[in-house]
């Protein structure tokens, strides 16, 4: 439904009224309730005792994470180690969330739909604002994989006009470009890329290699979902725009895990869930298209003429849940709190924290880069010998330990993704366990 028109009569939203009221950011926490707002109060009490030190430094200060990490409700009985897939919300989250819900549970459709729903501007002002972008860039999406589709099956191509991407990139984005093949014959061309380079250039390089004059669209991922590889993005991005390539970047991992802005990327569009790394409900993501593009990408379900310059064109489902899409704002508020760049540095603390105790056990290798700018929460290793899907089933079973195990035609391991409110007891045990293996097997079934 556009929300510039409700369903059910009376005065129109005035959309831009509404955000000059409310103020650039403001909303965030005017709706957010008395609870939401101690809970985040706690988070900045605790920032303030940090703040002195470096992202770097803080991200080794025990007693600062041990408050983030209260304010999620997760159970310690399993050590969950895929965070990739979808992350738990911290508690704020959840409590709008469920907040939000009963509320549009009272006279529905005035409530969700004259109330509710118009006030999801000021969470797309606080997306923008994370993003680094124009408000009228973003769209609010239900996922990366829909966000991402709407550009893949929106953008004009004719028969023969190529498209690159790589063999790790996301498999529904593959299977929604070969479906494209399929019926308007269009040409796929999948490049390989490095595992774990030595300079990431290298990835850079072979996109290069891969581009022909009929070359019209690239995908990349910002980051690889499989390898946790942050690909050269910006470099692919100009690289393509000079050649008059447009780039569709699959940012699903990356957003709201390592600080960045729209700027460093130089992309044209974006495509992200909000359920990863920023926290926000299930069932959330972001749609980034430049403005002087959203008139030419069609959007996946049909909106009217007059929208074709509006990137609320992109938004257009149906009846839907306003609840999920104003619990944003308090993830983002979350987000805001902990900083982007101390909690990028925490992440990448946990991670080479396993990794590091890991590297020198015999049998264990990586399919992942050591590299600060290549990789950051997300990382992927194997043992010689062992299967990473038992290996997996055994974590899961014998220790409650959950990961996730991969099998690609390039390689085989298993993802490792702790999150902020992991703890490192938790990883202590992982290493424990995974050493355990790595000198005498598994053990017989």
């Amino acid at each position: 439904m556009n929300i510039a028109e409700p369903e059910q009569g009376g005065a129109p939203f005035d959309r831009r009224k509404f955000l000059s009221n409310a103020g650039k950011g403001i909303g965030l926490m005017a709706l957010s309730s008395s609870v939401v707002a101690s809970l985040v109060g706690d988070v900045k009490a605790a920032v303030r005792a940090v703040e002195h030190l470096t992202p770097a430094a803080a991200a080794a200060d025990e007693d600062f994470w041990a408050v983030i990490q209260q304010a999620f409700s997760v159970t310690r009985g399993i050590i969950n180690l895929n965070n990739g897939g979808v992350s738990p919300s911290p508690r704020i989250v959840t409590e709008a969330f469920v907040r939000y819900t009963w509320q549009q549970e009272d006279a529905t459709a005035y409530t969700m739909w004259r109330i509710l729903e118009p006030q999801s501007e000021t969470v797309r002002t606080g997306l923008a604002e994370v993003f680094g972008c124009d408000s009228e860039e973003i769209a609010i999406t239900r996922n990366a994989s829909e966000s991402l589709e709407i550009l893949l099956m929106g953008l004009d191509l004719k028969s023969g006009d190529e498209i690159i991407a790589n063999t790790q990139d996301y498999p529904r984005m593959l299977t929604t470009l070969r479906q494209r093949e399929l019926r308007e014959g269009l040409k796929l061309k999948l490049i390989k890329i490095p595992i774990a380079p030595n300079n990431a250039d290298d990835i850079a390089a072979a996109y290069e290699r891969a581009i022909t004059p009929r070359t019209k669209l690239l995908l990349i991922s910002h980051q690889v979902n499989i390898t946790g590889q942050i690909t050269p993005t910006r470099k692919v991005c100009e690289m393509a725009r000079a050649r008059g390539i447009e780039t569709i970047v699959d940012g699903a991992h990356a957003f709201a895990q390592f600080a960045f802005k729209r700027d460093d990327l130089q992309c044209d569009y974006y495509g992200t869930s909000l359920h990863k790394w920023l926290y926000a409900p299930k069932g959330t993501g972001l749609l980034y298209v430049k403005k002087d593009k959203i008139p030419k990408v069609w959007p996946l379900m049909a909106a009217e003429d007059k929208q074709k310059t509006d990137i609320r064109k992109f938004e257009e489902i149906g009846t839907h849940s306003a609840a999920m899409r104003l619990a944003i704002g308090e993830a983002v508020l979350f987000h805001n709190a902990i900083g982007a760049k101390r909690k990028e540095e925490r992440l990448r603390y946990l991670s080479r924290y396993w990794m590091n105790r890991l590297k020198e056990v015999p049998k264990v290798g990586f399919n992942t880069s050591f590299d600060a700018s290549q990789s950051c929460a997300i990382a992927n290793f194997k043992v010689e010998g062992v299967d990473p899907v038992k290996l997996g089933e055994h974590l899961m079973s014998k220790h409650k330990i959950f990961t996730t195990p991969i099998v690609h035609p390039e390689f085989t391991g298993i993802r490792i993704t702790p999150n902020v409110y992991t703890a490192l007891w938790e990883l202590d045990r992982f290493c424990s366990v995974v050493e355990d293996v790595a000198r005498k097997g598994l053990p017989a079934a």
